[in-house]
């Protein structure tokens, strides 16, 4: 069976690739032929080398609004995050279809990581009792549905580190168990087979750490253990698929902070957030935040640029700006009113 009819099936995967990605699951409804077509992980390498791929930056977004509500007073409920997409090609802003049975809102500090054309959500606490959730669910861009994966293997856990190949799988280590007790345990999640395997545990625990895969290797950067709570390492971890064993080191950070802010900028350095900027953390360069942003919660790779999100202060609206990491120039982000709320954490696509 031909892809179009009267014409050569290289010819008709041209027109095929083309589609602007939020026309691919009407496509795919047309027949299974496109359908298969567009599910296979070719597709998109086709449209990648054609230069037809567009990034997506993907935020856990809270409400405009609950930035009053709840920013300058101790609150009781916890505002309710959902999934803000926005496309640096064209500025536009949309959201996500919620998650099956979290319309209300997502689990809070859920984690979000991007494979292929396949939006990962995981983890995260119950806003209502502060349960722990194994939970895994997938959102296709090519179906745009969402699946249920199986739950994350072993004990509940919050607040640990993951990061993706952005080819097929998802490493997770670290974090606390429902007893808060920092976990040096790991595993590795393939979306394409939809199935957990067990990492060897790493030398430390570390708990609050941050995941990010960086040069074929994952690495699980800071967190502290049990009896040190809330004081943060300069130690990583970096997992070596070929040799199946964790990689220390032992000072990875430019200080004991917080690395949430960490990321691979997509050019063979990690970047951080560091006393007022963003940092190479091989000491290669450092450029200041612009001055009306007063905290950086997290910043996100995209395409060679650095997208760091944070506020103007304390209760304070979000904004989005563009670092330019070669010319080391910051572009601020149009973003409408309602996509103003505070934002916890993203990661980028490519679909």
């Amino acid at each position: 069976m031909d892809l179009i009819p009267g014409l050569p099936n290289d010819i008709a995967l041209d027109c095929l690739i083309r589609l602007p990605y939020d026309h691919f699951s009407s496509a795919a409804s047309v027949c299974r032929r496109w359908k298969h077509e567009i599910d296979l992980p070719s597709f998109r390498r086709h449209r990648k080398s054609a230069g037809l791929s567009r990034r997506l930056a993907v935020m856990v977004q809270s409400p405009a609004d609950s930035n009053r509500k709840h920013g300058l007073r101790k609150y009781s409920a916890a505002p309710a995050y959902s999934l803000t997409v926005y496309e640096p090609e064209t500025g536009n802003w949309s959201k996500l279809p919620p998650v099956p049975g979290f319309s209300d809102g997502l689990p809070l500090f859920c984690q979000i990581v991007s494979v292929g054309f396949n939006l990962v959500v995981m983890g995260g606490l119950n806003p209502e009792n502060w349960d722990a959730s194994r939970f895994v669910y997938v959102y296709s861009f090519a179906s745009a549905t969402w699946r249920r994966g199986p739950d994350m293997p072993g004990c509940r856990r919050s607040f640990f580190g993951c990061a993706s190949d952005n080819d097929r799988r998802i490493f997770v280590a670290g974090g606390h168990d429902t007893e808060k007790n920092a976990l040096r345990s790991g595993m590795m999640y393939d979306v394409a087979e939809d199935n957990w395997t067990v990492l060897p545990d790493m030398a430390d625990e570390r708990d609050e750490c941050k995941g990010v895969f960086h040069r074929g290797r994952f690495y699980v950067i800071g967190g502290y253990k049990t009896l040190q709570q809330g004081q943060f390492g300069k130690s990583a971890e970096a997992f070596d698929m070929l040799t199946w064993r964790w990689d220390p080191s032992e000072d990875f950070l430019l200080a004991d902070t917080c690395p949430r802010t960490c990321v691979d900028g997509g050019n063979g350095v990690m970047y951080v957030y560091h006393d007022g900027a963003v940092v190479a953390l091989d000491h290669s360069s450092g450029t200041r935040i612009p001055s009306d942003m007063i905290s950086v919660t997290c910043m996100i790779e995209c395409g060679g640029q650095l997208l760091a999100v944070g506020s103007d202060g304390f209760g304070g609206s979000h904004g989005v700006y563009v670092l330019d990491v070669e010319r080391s120039t910051w572009v601020k982000v149009e973003m409408p009113e309602e996509y103003s709320g505070h934002i916890q954490s993203g990661c980028c696509l490519e679909v």
